[in-house]
């Protein structure tokens, strides 16, 4: 009697134990069924957009093609569309702001890294995710009653000089141009670019900078050198997320850059994007007009999908290359 209590005793914490850990079964089953839904529905709701992109956009896809990329005329009196002036605007305005926003990202990011004082680091920080932060249409509205006034000012010097014969600098100065869009784009994707890249360059090992001075390197040799070089992956993720958010930015663009429906090489000139023309005659949009608009988002959800692709497959390339060094 007393050994059978002795083996009921023992079984007892076993059986507490195995029903504990049946429970935790259960509630794992449930806590992974929950964020799977969570985490299918994100795709869900990309394919569901892709697909109704595609379906409002067929009429426009079947009449037109893929000549509809290639061609400049936007007509909705014959109904006859052409995307590539958007394009070309798009691709234009996005790349012109890489360029002015990669270096001084760039170095920002570098300083705040490697120069800056604890104390005024992080002021900059600070300041740095405050203009990620900050609505698009405040950035048009002070490119409208700030920036444009300056470079109406600086086109017609321009205008009335030789370099007016140049073909980036023909068209009428009336400030909203290419380069006003390009110039709101920067100081849009500046701090995207310029906060990943510190990320970035902060979780370089602490090993390639003590190698590097251990070999006789200066500050500036260790930063250009081994501290850049594991970090390139990652600030080229960061620029291709500046650009997707360029590619994509609407409000600001469409408040600067003029309605151009030409594909012209002037910065001066005004010009479109593919978001731009949306937010411009979607709400007026009928006939053959509407597909066109659809298959232009179409074209924009695609190019965004293959940016940000890009941008993720460099930075686990970047990552990975940081676990084996």
């Amino acid at each position: 009697m007393n050994n059978q209590q002795s083996i009921q005793t023992e079984n007892a914490p076993q059986a507490g134990r195995l029903k504990q850990s049946r429970f935790g079964n259960f509630g794992d089953s449930i806590f992974y069924s929950v964020t799977l839904i969570f985490a299918a529905s994100v795709l869900v709701v990309t394919l569901l957009i892709g697909f109704q992109l595609i379906k409002t956009s067929l009429p426009a896809i079947h009449r037109f093609g893929w000549r509809f990329l290639f061609t400049s005329t936007w007509d909705p009196v014959h109904e006859i569309y052409g995307a590539w002036p958007y394009i070309w605007g798009t691709l234009a305005s996005s790349l012109l702001a890489l360029v002015l926003a990669v270096p001084v990202a760039l170095g920002t990011a570098i300083f705040l890294v490697e120069l800056c004082p604890q104390w005024l680091r992080g002021v900059l920080s600070f300041m740095v995710e405050l203009l990620a932060a900050v609505p698009s249409v405040v950035y048009g509205l002070w490119g409208i009653f700030v920036m444009i006034p300056v470079l109406q000012s600086i086109q017609g010097d321009i205008s009335a000089s030789k370099l007016s014969v140049l073909p980036i600098f023909a068209g009428a100065p009336t400030g909203y141009s290419m380069m006003a869009g390009a110039l709101v784009l920067s100081i849009m994707i500046l701090p995207i670019i310029t906060a990943v890249s510190r990320d970035v360059i902060s979780n370089v090992p602490a090993t390639q900078r003590e190698a590097a001075f251990g070999l006789g390197s200066t500050h500036w040799e260790a930063v250009k050198g081994p501290i850049l070089r594991s970090a390139r992956s990652g600030i080229m993720g960061a620029v291709i997320l500046g650009l997707a958010r360029a590619l994509g930015e609407t409000m600001a663009i469409t408040m600067v850059i003029g309605n151009g429906k030409d594909a012209s090489l002037s910065l001066l000139a005004p010009a479109n994007t593919l978001a731009s023309i949306l937010a411009n005659q979607f709400a007026e949009a009928s006939g053959l007009q509407m597909p066109s608009l659809m298959y232009i988002a179409l074209v924009l959800f695609g190019v965004a999908i293959l940016v940000n692709a890009i941008a993720r497959l460099l930075l686990w390339n970047m990552s990975r290359g940081m676990k084996h060094a």
